[in-house]
């Protein structure tokens, strides 16, 4: 309908961020009742990591919604200029280091012990993780406005805080990578568990990438290149799509009391499917980013353009058909997984997945 704010990640209008902020309030009030209706003294390090997800998420889309109505479907942001954009990219930034990264992490604590059946490499490590990561993820917003109208120090200290997120960040995929000591034998057998392997090299790899990109130098090539997306994707799918995908097919055999997925060897093909259409789809952005970037910089000797933009697109061509392969391949690796799930749903039985939920709903409380 063309009703939109124009803010990146943040395009919903005030009536219906009122009521995503309302819906959100609702689940914050489900998860922290649960927590305060525990019988364990104790709080599972995985579940800082999702109050944290919850709570700063609200934060951000709060204060980033932040406007005056002047219609019942238009509205002016209260911040303007540099300002605006600086809130509008501390609030993207940590809409993906929150909403997907803390919690997503918080799955990757339960399930990878669960699934290796070791308990986690060192907990110590995970709660330095944990206050690490929510401290100076924080601050790392700044690194999208670099060459902006923003101050220049505010650039340099988000390039500083992102270039130091690494050390959190991979601590914890380190703690979750040396879980599996004494457990790697399984990979050659356990589809699920390579889900979530894999989805923390993705995770180490696109961690590593994403303060290299902070660089100013490095960000005056990759900016407003397909480098980008190929970053953000290697965290997309590499990252949150395969730690979710290795999180629900760990889950569904335990809702519907089956002893394991309709078939395993479909997990195998779905793993393999998505891994390779991964990789496909980001190296095929790698190129096409740093082709980009070089041949928007490159001037003759009388400082004109060398290469207009629509060469950089054809120069881009292959790179798309590429991903668009990488795409379809990823695709039908989650219809086989969909497939998968129903047949098991289908051979379940009624009775014993109702006596599961109500065992699990027990044991909850």
């Amino acid at each position: 309908m063309g009703y939109t704010t124009t803010k990146e990640y943040a395009e919903l209008e005030w009536p219906v961020a009122i009521l995503l902020a309302i819906v959100w309030a609702a689940y914050a009030a489900v998860f922290f009742g649960t927590i305060v209706k525990r019988r364990t003294r104790h709080i599972y390090v995985a579940n800082w990591f999702y109050g944290a997800f919850i709570v700063v998420t609200g934060m951000l889309h709060i204060v980033n919604h932040i406007s005056l109505p002047v219609s019942l479907f238009k509205s002016y942001s209260a911040y303007a200029g540099a300002t605006d954009a600086m809130i509008q990219w501390w609030y993207g930034h940590n809409a993906v280091g929150f909403f997907l990264t803390t919690g997503f992490l918080g799955m990757m604590y339960y399930f990878v012990p669960k699934q290796a059946e070791r308990p986690v490499y060192s907990y110590r490590l995970s709660i330095v993780h944990f206050w690490a990561l929510i401290t100076l993820y924080i601050w790392a917003g700044p690194h999208h406005l670099h060459y902006t109208a923003l101050p220049d120090w505010a650039q340099s200290l988000g390039m500083v805080m992102s270039i130091i997120l690494l050390v959190p960040s991979w601590g914890g995929m380190i703690n979750g990578m040396m879980t599996l000591s004494g457990a790697w034998h399984k990979l050659r057998t356990d589809s699920v568990l390579r889900f979530l392997v894999v989805s923390l090299a993705f995770y180490g790899m696109s961690t590593f990438e994403g303060p290299m990109m902070a660089i100013k130098t490095v960000n005056s090539l990759s900016h407003y290149t397909d480098w980008t997306i190929g970053h953000v994707h290697a965290g997309a799918l590499g990252w949150v799509a395969m730690i979710t995908i290795g999180s629900v097919y760990h889950m569904i055999p335990k809702l519907y009391a089956r002893p394991h997925m309709y078939s395993v060897s479909l997990i195998n093909t779905h793993f393999w499917l998505a891994t390779v259409g991964t990789v496909l789809y980001i190296t095929s952005m790698w190129v096409n980013g740093i082709t980009q970037g070089l041949m928007w910089r490159a001037v003759n000797d009388d400082g004109t353009l060398t290469y207009s933009f629509i060469e950089t697109m054809q120069a881009s061509h292959l790179g798309y058909i590429v991903r668009a392969i990488g795409g379809a391949i990823f695709t039908s690796g989650m219809l086989l997984m969909a497939y998968n799930v129903v047949r098991t749903i289908r051979a379940s039985d009624p009775q014993a997945a109702e006596s599961a939920t109500r065992i699990a709903v027990a044991g909850a409380h």
